[in-house]
């Protein structure tokens, strides 16, 4: 296991000890195992989450196994807001804070909760919004806030995307305990923290609102039945291997298109000789194409 904090020098949260990185392992690996068990998790990366250096996730909200879920299927420890209230309990309190919890108080004012957020991201974290604001109330994508946007811009790290399907499902706002189910997570492309600046908030707005249905979408299709996509980052790879095979088997094939040969080949005097052989029959065929990759 490699799961990777925030970086060097950055917001570290005191947790990062070593019994601290015990704990967090330790439940990640028994967390892990029990929920592909449950809910039969299962994930796509369309490419590989960075490892260190600020991150916004934003993701699509179910229900209360959201952070969870996202922290199972990450390599990156990712941190998450939680209310101050729930710091009150000294032995809570440092296990959610040894799972990279940030307090916000909703009694103060959102400016202090976001230069909290941005303070976080700015000293490397890698940090969990969910932009609809409330868990879905019937599993579907709502309305994408503006909220994070500013967070974005003034912390000035990239974006990554992610849609949940199938939580609500095994615990709906109505039910107060989870059952068991299947669950699936679609990660997105990183936005860029360049293009992020870039656009002014409303077309942000527009962009993750848009990657988000699109994502929701895909996910819902494969958790119903349907065959997953190869990532980007594999289909690259396939598309390499099938050129390099190409490429071989034209370099060991004899060229087709030569001329004739020097010496001809010596005449046949038996009566098959008499009638030539079809002209497909007659000429040699170039090897076939391979098959585009599935």
């Amino acid at each position: 296991m490699n799961r990777t904090g925030p970086a060097e020098g950055g917001d570290t949260a005191p947790s990062h000890t070593l019994p601290g990185r015990m704990f967090y392992d330790t439940l990640w690996v028994l967390c892990r195992t029990l929920g592909v068990a449950l809910f039969g998790i299962r994930y796509r990366l369309a490419e590989p989450i960075p490892p260190t250096g600020g991150l916004l996730v934003l993701a699509t909200h179910q229900s209360h196994l959201d952070p969870l879920l996202l922290g199972l299927v990450c390599e990156r420890r990712l941190s998450y807001l939680a209310r101050s209230s729930l710091f009150g309990w000294a032995p809570f309190a440092a296990m959610i804070s040894a799972l990279d919890a940030v307090p916000i108080d909703r009694e103060a004012s959102s400016v202090t909760a976001m230069k909290t957020v941005i303070r976080k991201l700015r000293g490397g974290a890698a940090l969990t919004i969910y932009p609809e604001g409330t868990r879905t109330s019937d599993g579907r994508v709502g309305e994408i806030k503006n909220g994070f946007a500013l967070v974005a811009k003034r912390s000035g790290v990239p974006i990554l995307p992610v849609a949940i399907v199938g939580a609500w499902q095994c615990w709906p706002r109505s039910q107060w305990i989870p059952l068991p189910g299947r669950i699936r997570l679609e990660f997105g492309s990183i936005i860029p923290a360049a293009e992020v600046a870039a656009m002014d908030e409303r077309s942000l707005v527009a962009l993750v609102t848009q990657r988000l249905t699109e994502l929701d979408a895909e996910a819902r299709r494969v958790w119903s039945g349907g065959t997953p996509k190869p990532s980007p980052r594999r289909l690259a790879l396939m598309a390499a291997k099938s050129a390099g095979r190409r490429r071989a088997r034209t370099e060991e094939s004899p060229d087709q298109e030569g001329s004739a040969p020097r010496n001809p080949p010596p005449t046949v005097t038996t009566a098959a000789a008499d009638s030539p052989l079809p002209q497909e029959a007659a000429s040699t065929e170039a090897p076939s194409p391979l098959p585009p990759p599935v």
